[in-house]
């Protein structure tokens, strides 16, 4: 999924098939929802630094030993389950934080696995030690599983196709070609002898994959469709009652663009139309001019039938409602967890980081994943919190990366 995520709201939403309106003929568009009140918090402030340092990684941007928060059990327990959920992926995947190593993760998830879930708290603090990454400020928003109306086959009422993955779209890893490039990729396609970008939103809006069989399913209501898009993975009410589960497949390597701010700074929106909600009914009350600010966003994501449990996120697992936070990989370990101390107290609490987002990049920036239904609608739609996030790592990493960083050369002249 990826989810991602993110009440940057942003990408909101461009047209889908050729010619589509905002809102479908005949059937008028499905209720936005309200936001949820904020439940005001008084967030754990972070600890001093004297200057941080920018970096590309969470080792280059300062690692902070900090005293373990106090947790509640009830988020505790949420993410044992979602730690147990990431330790396969853990035990083998490379960190690209440079704070981690596979193997310093193989006693904690040896141990989440018989671990009582009456003492989940126990579990993180006798298995864990918490860092600040930089200046530890935090930042996070809010996505879901939305549920919008759709058909399996294209009809009337049902003309906003969902296309799967194209075969001729392909990842490139450039740090294969260059060192200097590593943990870079681009995607595109194979042109003659060249590679080049692939069709942007505009272009597949007009037409750029029809007729190929790409179609998995069709969306009733395009606004609805393109905040999916944005969530990343959604459920599709079906004509006869049933759901359809889709996911994320893919996306086409185009810059994302948030629109949500576009609209901001173009004076678009109100005071009360700055939540996703109210940015979905704008873009309901004006289609035309609508259209023209979300094909800025050029990005476009294609989606698969779930079948098995889900949404997926960026693991490759399923991810967990009220447990699950996405977060930029060169920060922070995916499936290590993480303390949210913020200035909301829906926020607040321990999560686990287990996807990414493509608005979600820098130290302290996180997604945080609500689940499926109203009240995660409700509170993914206007969450945005302020507060402190603290890393929990394995027991000896930060005596091990102090000793690291302590046999370090100075650079030399």
């Amino acid at each position: 999924m990826s989810a991602r995520a993110l009440i940057s709201i942003a990408m909101l939403l461009a047209l889908a098939g050729c010619g589509a309106r905002i809102v479908p003929n005949g059937r008028p568009p499905q209720s936005a929802g309200a936001t949820a009140k904020p439940i005001p918090n008084i967030p754990i402030p972070p600890k001093p630094v004297v200057a941080p340092a920018p970096g590309p990684n969470a080792r280059s941007a300062g690692v902070i030993a900090v005293d373990m928060p106090q947790l509640d059990n009830a988020s505790a327990n949420r993410a044992l389950q979602a730690f147990r959920i990431s330790c396969p992926s853990l035990i083998r995947r490379t960190d690209q934080s440079g704070l981690t190593r596979a193997e310093d993760w193989r006693p904690a998830c040896a141990a989440a696995a018989s671990w009582r879930s009456e003492d989940a708290t126990g579990f993180f603090a006798t298995n864990f030690e918490a860092a600040q990454i930089g200046d530890g400020k935090s930042f996070a928003t809010g996505y879901y599983e939305p549920e919008i109306v759709g058909s399996r086959t294209q009809g009337p009422g049902y003309e906003v196709p969902i296309y799967k993955r194209p075969n001729d779209l392909i990842d490139v890893d450039l740090g294969l070609f260059s060192d200097e490039l590593k943990g870079k990729k681009i995607r595109g396609r194979v042109k003659g002898q060249s590679f080049v970008p692939y069709a942007d939103r505009t272009e597949i809006e007009e037409g750029a994959l029809a007729g190929r069989g790409l179609e998995i399913a069709w969306a009733a209501d395009a606004a609805e469709f393109f905040f999916l898009q944005v969530q990343g993975s959604g459920r599709l009410k079906l004509p006869d009652g049933s759901i359809m589960r889709i996911g994320y497949d893919g996306q086409n390597g185009r810059d994302y663009t948030g629109i949500g701010r576009l609209m901001r700074d173009r004076g678009l929106l109100g005071p009360d139309q700055t939540s996703m909600q109210g940015i979905i009914n704008w873009l309901h009350d004006h289609p035309d001019e609508g259209r023209a600010i979300m094909r800025e966003n050029k990005s476009w994501v294609f989606f698969k039938e779930l079948t098995g449990p889900g949404p997926i996120g960026a693991l490759g697992l399923p991810v967990t409602g009220n447990a699950t936070v996405a977060a930029d990989p060169s920060f922070v370990p995916l499936g290590a967890p993480v303390y949210l101390s913020m200035d909301r107290l829906e926020a607040t609490g321990l999560w686990v980081a287990q996807d990414t987002g493509g608005a979600i990049k820098g130290s302290n920036r996180f997604d945080t994943f609500w689940g499926a239904g109203v009240r995660a609608r409700a509170i993914a739609g206007g969450m945005a919190a302020r507060g402190t996030a603290f890393i929990l790592l394995p027991l000896g990493t930060l005596a091990r990366i102090a000793q690291e960083q302590a046999n370090v050369p100075p650079p030399q002249p």
